[in-house]
């Protein structure tokens, strides 16, 4: 009776421990089974900001307006006035050079053009002065000898009408007088064209050539001689005072750095991107935080190779008042193609794309809505949203957890 008394209310216990189980287990995987129909997304908010679009490269700093002296022959430098740096005013001696030997040139090249201008006025005045005054005598007794034999003639042609002359005298006073008439002829033809076209050619020849000598002696110990065309800064000097120069050595550079030309080097790819009047803004690593601004002077007419790179160069004009940007130095150069504000803007993240056309995942009530949209500039991190969802909305980026991202998948937003 004791056995058959225990035996129900065991079995009762036992089933009901069995079905507390089977309740729990049911709860716990439903709770398993609900978190994973749940993707953690990390997400991001439509919001109004500046946006631009930019190509960023290097470039180098040139003079916009420079000037190089170079010794014009073999030399010493005398006297080096200057130094790097300095500040000079148009027309200031900034290197003496030896012109001995050029000093010595130009009087020889002077000595040659005075005579070669001799030359010319004799030719133009038919001769020397000594030969002019004699050929002006020579004109004088021969009019004089021709106007007597003509005297003498008419004189003898009436004393033969009377027969107190013979026909004999009268002959040999026409023949006296055709001898002055010719000696005349030939003095007055010498006065006017003494020489002929080639010899005047020639002399003409002497002196263009006397004068060039000339000029280009003096043209060389003007070099010798280096002032500064306008106001502007040494920045190259590379001579020192007793140094031996070849001809064509580089003397000195003076340049007007109150602004200078940015020459920017363009990738291939980019530059169908560049346009005249583009803003550029120019930066170097050697004044942190100093930003020169210019805008584009044209684009590219050519890509050339430089180094491993095809490049456009393209030019712009900054202000260097202060003259912290020098010549020749590497800058980092930031093209701006396009800068809008106050739109709006999504993490490049968020953009997704169906083929060619963009999209987002909006997330409502923890649910992800397709959104199609239009996009316009883009920089590194953002892109411009101009229409297809509202400012303030709730976009997914991607998953934490590696999980693929689709139209009304159930999300929970982590950071």
């Amino acid at each position: 009776m004791a056995l058959t008394d225990k035996k129900p209310g065991w079995f009762s216990r036992h089933w009901l421990v069995w079905t507390i189980g089977i309740v729990v287990a049911v709860v716990v995987l439903a709770s398993f089974v609900s978190r994973d129909d749940v993707v953690r997304v990390r997400a991001a908010t439509v919001q109004r900001g500046t946006i631009r679009s930019a190509v960023s490269t290097n470039g180098k700093v040139e003079p916009l307006q420079s000037f190089e002296a170079h010794a014009p022959a073999g030399t010493t430098v005398r006297r080096v006035l200057v130094k790097e740096g300095d500040h000079v005013a148009r027309g200031q001696l900034l290197v003496q050079m030896d012109d001995a030997d050029a000093r010595n040139q130009a009087a020889r090249a002077l000595s040659q053009m005075k005579a070669a201008q001799a030359e010319v006025s004799a030719v133009e005045s038919g001769g020397t002065h000594e030969e002019v005054l004699t050929l002006e005598a020579q004109l004088v007794k021969a009019r004089s000898d021709h106007d007597a034999a003509q005297r003498n003639l008419e004189a003898l042609q009436k004393l033969l009408q009377t027969g107190a002359a013979s026909p004999g005298e009268v002959k040999d006073a026409q023949n006296q007088l055709a001898t002055t008439e010719a000696n005349l002829e030939l003095l007055e033809q010498k006065q006017k064209g003494r020489y002929s076209p080639p010899e005047v050619a020639r002399v003409e020849a002497q002196k263009e050539e006397a004068q060039a000598a000339y000029s280009a002696a003096q043209d060389v110990l003007s070099q010798l001689n280096i002032r500064s065309p306008f106001a502007g800064v040494v920045y190259s000097l590379p001579v020192r005072e007793g140094n031996y120069l070849n001809a064509g050595d580089l003397v000195v550079q003076v340049a007007d750095l109150s602004k200078v030309q940015i020459r920017a080097f363009v990738d291939e790819p980019d530059v169908g991107r560049l346009a005249a009047g583009q803003k550029i803004e120019v930066t170097w690593d050697a004044v942190p935080g100093r930003v020169w601004q210019g805008s584009l002077n044209g684009v590219p007419a050519t890509v050339k190779l430089r180094g491993a790179r095809n490049v456009g160069e393209t030019t712009c004009v900054v202000d260097n008042h202060d003259f912290k940007l020098l010549p020749n130095v590497n800058v980092t150069v930031m093209i701006v193609i396009a800068e809008h504000q106050n739109t709006l803007t999504v993490p490049r993240e968020a953009i997704r794309l169906d083929g060619t056309k963009p999209f987002v995942l909006q997330i409502v009530n923890n649910e992800l809505h397709r959104r199609d949209v239009q996009t316009s500039v883009s920089d590194l991190t953002t892109v411009e949203i101009t229409g297809g969802i509202a400012e303030s909305s709730q976009v997914a980026l991607n998953s934490p957890d590696s999980k693929p991202l689709h139209d009304g998948l159930v999300v929970k937003v982590v950071r």
